[in-house]
């Protein structure tokens, strides 16, 4: 909750219904059910900013369930080979500050955020962390050698995003080229920005 939405809610009169969001809807921890939808997932967005404030926004994906709960205030999930820019793991180096949103476009129309503070371990750390041997066998049957690195999720905040905006779509199958550096499976230059470079 931040100075700015209490300024905002006092500006426009919403502050009675926004204590009463942070009172019913808010938690500081995962409970049953928010774990349970995490489990569920195949995708999230992420968003983090570097010390300056810039901000970046993006897109994460996995098998189902390539978010793992740890326990009620620590998550995980895999970075695997991308573009080698590592936008997000830099920011998350600056400033820890992240937050998650997670969507179920297809069945329950719903949205669950999850704001926090991240870190990056590597492969050879994940045995430090204190995980069921049901995680750990999940992790490897899933991911087996998939992720270059993790990053880790201490929850400050859990919540739902509401209904009503969220879309119903189908999902489809598509083949999934984990860590190519193919142009073509990658998408290429679908936004001709290298035709567009300006001196």
């Amino acid at each position: 909750m931040s100075r700015g939405e209490h300024l905002l809610q006092e500006q426009h009169g919403t502050t009675k219904k926004a204590s009463s969001f942070y009172e019913n809807q808010m938690l500081n921890f995962l409970n049953n059910k928010m774990s349970e939808f995490i489990s569920k997932q195949g995708m999230m967005f992420i968003a983090t900013a570097d010390s300056s404030g810039n901000c970046d926004s993006s897109f994460r994906a996995g098998s189902v369930g390539f978010v793992q709960v740890i326990d009620d205030k620590t998550l995980i999930y895999p970075e695997y080979k991308g573009n080698g820019v590592m936008a997000s793991l830099g920011n998350i180096i600056e400033n820890p500050h992240i937050g998650l949103m997670f969507i179920d476009f297809f069945e329950h129309y719903i949205g669950l955020h999850v704001n926090g503070k991240a870190s990056i371990i590597e492969n050879g750390q994940l045995a430090s962390l204190k995980m069921t041997e049901k995680i750990i066998n999940d992790i490897k049957e899933k991911e087996g050698n998939r992720p270059e690195r993790w990053v880790i999720i201490k929850v400050d905040e859990a919540y739902i995003h509401c209904s009503k905006h969220i879309p119903k779509l189908k999902q489809k199958d598509k083949k999934i080229y984990w860590g190519t550096d193919d142009e073509k499976e990658k998408g290429g230059d679908f936004f001709k920005a290298k035709k567009s470079k300006k001196d």
